[in-house]
C-alpha cells in the first residue's frame, strides 16, 4: 500500500486529523495478522510475523528550515520478524525493518536487520544472547514498541548516545528468586570509528526487583493491559572508556562515557479498571565534551543529556463498542547541557488507545505540546510547537 507523501499545505487541525484517521483505517486489513509457525528437524520451529504502525502526524513546523505547519503520513514501524528455536537450548530472532517510510517525503526506505541474534538458555537464571539486540540500559528502550503505554517511547531521552536503541555484542542475563530479581550484563561495541580516542568495549549492567508478579522476559511492556499486577524497581549503569576528544584537532582531553538510570513501574488491575504508572530518571555523562576547546564535530547532541519522565494510564473495565479504551498522559523534561542552551525542553502529552484486539489491533491518538527553554532562531524544530499523532497498529 502506498501512502500519501508529506504536505506542507496549511490546513486546520480537524482536516489533518481526519486525513490521518482515513489512513489508519485503510491499514486495518493487515495490521493484526499473526504469522505461521513451521516445524523443522526433531525440535526446531520457525515463526513468521508481520507488524505495522501507520501514523498520521500534524505539527507546527515542517523541518528545521521550514516553520510552516505540516501533515505527514508514514509508516512508523514496518517489520518482518523471524523467530524460533533450533532446540530447547538454542533459539534465534531476526527483525527486518524499514522505519519511518514516507516520513518527510522520503519514500522507499532501505530495509535492514534491526535485530539479529541467537539465544542460549542454560536455565532461567543463566541465559545468553549474541548478536545485535536492544541494549540493556533504559527501561523504556527495553519496553516493546508495539506494547507502549503512551503513543511511543521518548523521542530522544530513552536512547543512549552510542548505539542508540540497539548495539552489537553479547549479554548474559537471568531471573533469580522465582523471577523476583533479574540481572543483565552486556558487552558491546558502543562508539567505534576513527574519531574514538581508544577503541574500548562498552559495558552495561542492569538489575531489577519485582515485588508482585514477575517481569521475567529480557524486555518489558509499557502496559500489560491488566493481565499482571506489577511493581518493579530497576537501575542500570553504562560505561565506555575513551570515547571522544574534548580537543578533536589536537587529539587531547580524552573523555570517558558513563551513564546511570533508575526507574519504577506499577500496574494494578481492579474491578473499576486498570491503573498504570511509570517513571524514570537518566543521566548520560561524557565530561561535557561539547564544552571542549575543539569538540569532535561528529558527536551527537545527547552526549551529556539528562532528564526524567512520568507517565500514567487508565484502562476502562468494560468495552465501549467493539473495543476497550485506555487513556494516558506523559510529562518529560530533557536538559542537553549544550553551550548554546538549545534543545532543553519539556514535553507534555495526552491521548488514548482504542483496543480492538488488545495490542494486536488498536487505534491511538496523542496531542503533545513541546516547550523549549531557549528558542533557536535558526532551527524551527527547536522552537515551541504542538504535535498531533493518530496511528494504527
Amino acid at each position: 500500500m502506498k501512502l500519501a507523501r508529506s504536505s506542507t499545505m496549511r490546513r486546520t487541525t480537524t482536516k489533518r486529523l481526519a486525513g490521518a484517521c482515513a489512513l489508519a483505517f485503510l491499514a486495518w486489513a493487515g495490521s493484526a495478522s499473526a504469522g505461521p509457525t513451521i516445524a523443522f528437524g526433531k525440535e526446531g520451529n520457525l515463526t513468521f510475523n508481520y507488524s505495522l504502525q501507520a501514523w498520521g502526524q500534524a505539527r507546527d513546523f515542517s523541518s528545521a528550515t521550514d516553520s510552516g505547519k505540516s501533515t505527514d503520513f508514514f509508516l512508523r514501524r514496518n517489520r518482518l520478524t523471524f523467530s524460533g528455536q533450533f532446540n530447547d537450548l538454542v533459539g534465534f530472532y531476526a527483525n527486518l525493518d524499514a522505519p519511518s517510510d514516507s516520513k518527510y517525503g522520503q519514500d522507499d526506505k532501505s530495509i535492514f536487520f534491526r535485530d539479529s541474534y541467537i539465544t542460549i538458555d542454560q536455565s532461567d537464571g543463566l541465559r545468553f544472547m549474541v548478536g545485535r539486540f536492544k541494549n540493556a540500559f533504559t527501561r523504556e528502550n527495553l519496553e516493546a514498541c508495539f506494547d507502549p503505554l503512551t503513543m511511543d517511547r521518548a523521542e530522544v531521552l530513552a536512547y543512549t548516545p552510542w548505539g542508540g536503541s540497539r548495539d552489537t555484542g553479547a549479554a548474559v542475563w537471568g531471573n533469580l528468586a522465582d523471577g523476583k530479581f533479574q540481572y543483565k550484563v552486556m558487552v558491546s561495541d558502543g562508539r567505534e570509528g576513527d574519531a574514538v580516542a581508544k577503541d574500548s568495549p562498552r559495558v552495561t549492567g542492569r538489575v531489577h526487583l519485582t515485588l508482585l508478579d514477575p517481569e521475567y522476559e529480557y524486555g518489558y511492556r509499557g502496559t500489560y493491559l491488566g493481565t499482571r499486577n506489577v511493581f518493579t524497581i530497576g537501575a542500570s549503569y553504562d560505561y565506555q572508556k575513551s570515547v571522544a576528544y574534548g580537543d578533536y584537532i589536537g587529539k587531547t582531553d580524552i573523555k570517558d562515557y558513563k551513564a546511570w538510570t533508575a526507574d519504577v513501574f506499577w500496574e494494578q488491575p481492579t474491578s473499576s479498571g486498570t491503573f498504570t504508572a511509570s517513571a524514570a530518571v537518566m543521566r548520560y555523562d561524557t565530561g561535557k565534551v561539547h564544552w571542549g576547546l575543539a569538540p569532535d564535530p561528529n558527536l551527537p547532541a545527547t552526549t551529556d543529556l539528562e532528564g526524567w519522565y512520568v507517565k500514567a494510564g487508565y484502562l476502562l473495565p468494560q468495552k465501549i463498542g467493539p473495543g476497550r479504551l485506555q487513556i494516558f498522559g506523559r510529562h518529560e523534561v530533557s536538559d542537553y547541557n549544550l553551550p548554546t542552551g538549545y534543545r532543553d525542553q519539556k514535553w507534555d502529552g495526552i491521548g488514548f488507545h482504542y483496543l480492538l484486539n488488545g495490542q494486536l489491533l488498536k487505534l491511538s491518538f496523542e496531542a503533545a505540546k513541546v516547550k523549549f527553554d531557549v528558542q533557536n532562531p535558526t532551527d524551527a524544530s527547536q522552537r515551541d510547537y504542538n504535535q498531533y499523532t493518530l496511528g494504527l497498529q
